[in-house]
């Protein structure tokens, strides 16, 4: 079985409970997040690892949505919350590492919570930036290394678990990949001893 396999029937498991679960870490730890993040966007909107679907309320009726994850299991439960919520959604199963789209291809890209568990986050983030229209938005919010010495201690020891079992990482901070490519960040909120950090950059050309 090869890695990325590996990986699919993990989530395609997971799916199962993850609502659950984020719920409680939306409620204790993320906020308003979603809201913050799908609020920003415009156009044509391409979220990459879209899960189970639970930004799809938060996002402002206009838009022209597309989502992609690795998780047929998360799909699934992502299409049905579309059909629910009345709204058009094109969802596809891919790779974040190699998006299945022409470059330029949206108005806006945007990412929560799943470039902590991408194995490559640096790859996603490149893809991220090719599919982006010029002057188009990169969104992504995710938790990050914390800003207090003793808590990355702590997600230093949760990683020795988190990784090998399910690809978790804490100690990722997006904002470095954005910044190498040159992108300008435009937005940048960070809260809750420095573990979650949202920004908006933008593609300029």
């Amino acid at each position: 079985m090869t890695k990325a396999e590996r990986w699919r029937r993990y989530w395609d498991r997971k799916s199962t409970t993850y609502d659950a679960e984020m719920g409680v870490w939306d409620r204790r730890l993320f906020g308003d997040s979603r809201e913050w993040a799908c609020g920003r966007a415009a156009g044509e909107v391409l979220e990459v690892a879209v899960g189970t679907g639970l930004n799809l309320p938060c996002y402002p009726a206009e838009v022209t949505l597309t989502g992609l994850d690795l998780s047929e299991g998360m799909l699934a439960i992502a299409r049905d919350r579309a059909a629910r919520l009345g709204r058009p959604v094109t969802f596809r199963r891919g790779s974040a590492h190699d998006l299945p789209f022409a470059e330029a291809s949206f108005d806006t890209v945007l990412c929560t919570f799943g470039l902590c568990a991408i194995p490559d986050p640096a790859a996603a983030v490149g893809e991220m930036v090719r599919v982006l229209r010029p002057g188009g938005r990169l969104i992504l919010v995710d938790h990050v290394t914390s800003s207090s010495r003793v808590v990355r201690g702590l997600q230093w020891l949760l990683e020795l678990a988190s990784v090998p079992l399910a690809g978790e990482h804490f100690r990722r901070r997006p904002l470095k990949l954005v910044e190498a490519r040159g992108l300008p960040v435009e937005q940048r909120e960070r809260f809750k001893l420095g573990l979650v950090e949202r920004l908006v950059a933008r593609r300029i050309s």
